[in-house]
């Protein structure tokens, strides 16, 4: 029999807030957290505007051991003490406890900054931390030494599915017996000339620089592109029996996943992959379509990805789910992001209200869903489908429900 999974544990830090409470309060209130970049360095760069932690990590970490690593790192292990407290701190055998946490770039401010350093300074100027730091399972690293997990510290890279795919890979490791409780979610922080410049490069990077708040507009018929963010969202899962021995109290359940690739581009959406991922969430789940009462788009705020997922989820789902895209609030927290969106998917099950889709004032006369805006919506989803998708063809769904 396969093994439920319940959600018990939530922690984030993100450009709404830097914990879940205040970051959901801010989802529902339809809250911006993209700002100007005031740095020198953004000066001379076309993409003047990101969504920036609303809580310096350095805030709430130890300071000899935030300098030690990768702001990557940082935000991961500020999320994993939140949602592990939030959990209850589970009396559970090391060897039953394993970590997931997914990036994108991974230590990309530590590589680019050290690389700095040896080109003005010379090699014995390089900190001796730069490759833990750099290293893109750094912060599954740091999140298991900090929880004593035993069980495997894994972190997945698959672009802006890596969240999405590490909370299904910590459901496939409790259901195959290989853990009673798994941490899992996504974590990012690269916000650098570097990617603001290679993305402005492609096109893919919103340019309206003098009104931030207003830049991200997932569905909007003047979207022209995201807006890069960084944060942190780690949940706790666990095996259902072992969380109800404890009493513990659980928020929703993952009830299925869908993890699949297009071998079709390296950059370019395809439909089919998208389509299939959502089937494979809704058969692990033993749900059809008509169960699914809300969806936390992908929906970036690029012309041609938003109109592809819209497509793509009239085709799997339908046109009848309340959906809402949160990267309009947030900006896009890569690596992060497919925990961020899973994040607000269970807490619209949850608490039965779904947030809204911020600047869409204008919808795309060619999607032709039902788009959460103006204001949060009081919606009792029986089920919520959140998707995720990343360069490279990757696509990673998820299905929650009501916990029992």
């Amino acid at each position: 029999m396969t093994a439920e999974v319940m959600v018990t544990g939530l922690g984030a830090t993100t450009p709404l807030g830097g914990d879940v409470p205040s970051t959901w309060a801010a989802m529902l209130a339809g809250e911006s957290g993209v700002t100007s970049l005031d740095d020198a360095w953004a000066r001379e760069l076309p993409v003047r505007i990101a969504a920036r932690l609303r809580v310096e990590p350095t805030a709430v970490l130890d300071r000899v051991q935030a300098r030690r690593m990768d702001r990557c790192e940082q935000v991961a292990l500020v999320a994993a003490r939140e949602a592990w407290a939030d959990a209850g701190r589970p009396a559970v055998d090391p060897e039953r406890l394993a970590v997931v946490v997914g990036t994108g770039t991974g230590g990309a401010l530590s590589m680019l900054g050290q690389d700095d350093i040896l080109e003005a300074s010379g090699v014995r100027k390089v900190s001796p931390h730069t490759v833990p730091m750099l290293m893109a399972n750094g912060p599954a690293a740091w999140v298991s030494i900090e929880l004593g997990a035993r069980g495997g510290a894994h972190a997945p890279v698959s672009a802006c599915a890596s969240g999405a795919e590490a909370i299904a890979l910590g459901m496939d490791l409790i259901r195959l017996g290989r853990a009673d409780v798994v941490v899992a979610g996504g974590a990012e922080a690269c916000i650098h000339p570097l990617p603001l410049a290679g993305f402005a490069q492609a096109r893919a990077h919103s340019t309206r620089n003098d009104a931030p708040g207003e830049a991200s507009r997932p569905f909007d018929a003047g979207r022209d592109g995201f807006v890069i963010g960084e944060g942190a969202v780690l949940l706790v899962l666990e095996r259902a029996g072992f969380a109800a021995a404890r009493g513990a109290r659980a928020h929703a359940a993952l009830a299925g996943a869908g993890v699949t690739s297009d071998a079709h581009h390296i950059t370019a959406a395809h439909q089919d992959g998208q389509v299939r991922a959502m089937r494979l969430a809704l058969a692990g789940a033993g749900l059809s379509p008509l169960d699914i009462g809300h969806i936390h788009a992908h929906a970036t705020s690029t012309p041609l990805g938003d109109l592809v997922e819209a497509r793509s989820i009239a085709e799997a789902v339908g046109t009848h789910p309340a959906v809402t895209a949160t990267k309009s609030m947030t900006g896009h927290l890569f690596g992060a992001a497919g925990a961020a969106g899973a994040l607000a998917a269970l807490l619209a099950v949850r608490d039965g209200v779904v947030p809204p889709t911020r600047n869409l004032t204008d919808p795309d006369p060619a999607i032709a869903l039902d788009v959460v805006a103006g204001g949060a919506r009081t919606v009792r989803p029986r089920a919520a489908l959140t998707n995720s998708f990343g360069f490279g063809g990757h696509n990673a769904s998820l299905v929650f429900t009501a916990a029992p």
